[in-house]
């Protein structure tokens, strides 16, 4: 069952925005008195506490300024908090601002009301939901690192490799793995959260029949994969 964080800070100035986002955490389960619903950046200054606020849902284009700013007041008091932008806003450094200044998560609100509750889910789980688009953005942008060159892989060593059958996102946080970032570093490189990365790892760990980094990289250098 989900842990429902309360009080929520909605910001979002949309009329209609509002009342999708109401009716979605109602039928999640939030009471109406749980719901804290605010139009504009003065508004959160003048009426919100943020010592009582468990969970934030923020729009950045709001009618006096960006969302990013209470973002940042809300991170900087309150780490420990989750926050989903829900944004019509899609440019690249709107995106990395928003997350470099906290925020947990990333939805458009062009995404239907089943997918919002499935990022809204997802974060009170403890997920760093990323939308679609957004997600191959970034990925899009990040440098890809030149292979150094090998040598011709055993064809036995081809067919392990493809039974060990790791999944595209897996791959790409083995060859940060091999590279040497923590486990942190991979989650913020990859907007994901620490616990994401951990998960994704152990499963590589089990997919290789490993028990730590060093083996994992090892074993998989063996077979091809790196």
């Amino acid at each position: 069952m989900v842990n429902l964080m309360a009080p929520v800070l909605i910001v979002e100035d949309d009329s209609v925005m509002q009342q999708r986002l109401r009716s979605i955490l109602l039928e999640i389960g939030y009471a109406d008195e749980a719901l804290q619903f605010m139009c504009s950046i003065a508004d959160v200054k003048c009426h919100t506490d943020f010592s009582q606020i468990a969970l934030a849902l923020i729009d950045l284009g709001l009618p006096d300024g960006n969302g990013i700013d209470i973002i940042e007041s809300l991170s900087a008091i309150r780490a420990e908090i989750p926050i989903l932008v829900i944004s019509a806003w899609s440019s690249e450094a709107m995106i990395i601002n928003a997350l470099q200044a906290g925020a947990t998560g990333y939805i458009l609100k062009e995404r239907d009301d089943i997918e919002l509750k499935v990022s809204i889910r997802s974060i009170l789980k403890g997920g760093a939901p990323i939308d679609p688009f957004v997600a191959r953005h970034i990925l899009s942008r990040l440098p890809m690192q030149k292979a150094a060159p090998i040598e011709a892989i055993p064809e036995a060593s081809k067919d392990e490799a493809d039974s060990v059958n790791l999944t595209a996102r897996e791959h790409q946080i083995l060859n940060l793995v091999a590279l040497g970032l923590s486990n942190q570093e991979i989650a913020n490189q990859l907007f994901l959260s620490r616990h994401t990365v951990e998960t994704h790892i152990r499963r590589v760990y089990r997919k290789l029949a490993v028990t730590n980094r060093t083996k994992a990289v090892s074993r998989a250098r063996t077979i091809g994969l790196l």
